[in-house]
Order: structure tokens, then C-alpha cells, then sequence
């Protein structure tokens, strides 16, 4: 009995260890995004320039189906529009986390 408690005990501590270290990270992500995203787009309030045909992030916040998935996954989906950056599944993920705490 006591061996099967410490193995439970065990696993629910590896999984939740396990989910943290994977989490988004969004202040990661303002950094990511600081060093890619804003010579094209406004990525904070105070940010004074960018392009002008290219949503803020605050606006692609704002959309009604905005998921950071959606997000992130787009980031990952080689497009025309953008430059290609040599982003990981956890960097794109941070990113839209950083997008997604923009959402009021």
C-alpha cells in the first residue's frame, strides 16, 4: 500500500513538474517578439513605430476568434506576408501567450 501511495505521489509530481517547464512563458515571449515582430508591428504601448499595414498585436488580441493556438500555430505556417524567423514550437507558443495577455 505504501509503495503504491509513493508511486502515485511520484507520478503527480513529474506530471505537474512536467506541465510547468512546458507552459507558455509570455514574458519570453514580449522578448521574442521585441527582437522579431517589431520592426513591423506595434508590439506595446510604447512602441513608436512600426509598419502601417500590419495589425498590432493589441488589435490581433482583440479579434473575436483569436486563440493563442490559432496564433501560434500560424507563427509555425511558412506565409507570404512575413519574413521567415526560425522559430520552435515553444518560442511560437511564448509568442502568442505574449499576444494573448494583451486581450481585454
Amino acid at each position: 500500500m505504501r509503495t503504491s501511495m509513493i508511486r502515485v505521489l511520484t507520478l503527480v509530481t513529474a506530471t505537474a513538474a512536467s506541465t510547468s517547464v512546458w507552459a507558455a512563458d509570455a514574458d519570453h515571449g514580449a522578448d521574442l517578439a521585441r527582437r522579431w515582430c517589431a520592426s513591423c508591428h506595434l508590439i506595446e504601448g510604447t512602441q513608436k513605430q512600426a509598419s502601417a499595414d500590419v495589425p498590432s498585436f493589441a488589435e490581433i488580441a482583440q479579434k473575436a476568434d483569436f486563440t493563442p493556438e490559432k496564433v501560434a500555430f500560424f507563427l509555425l505556417d511558412p506565409h507570404p506576408k512575413m519574413p521567415s524567423f526560425p522559430l520552435n514550437r515553444l518560442e511560437a507558443a511564448d509568442i502568442a501567450a505574449y499576444i494573448g495577455s494583451l486581450r481585454k
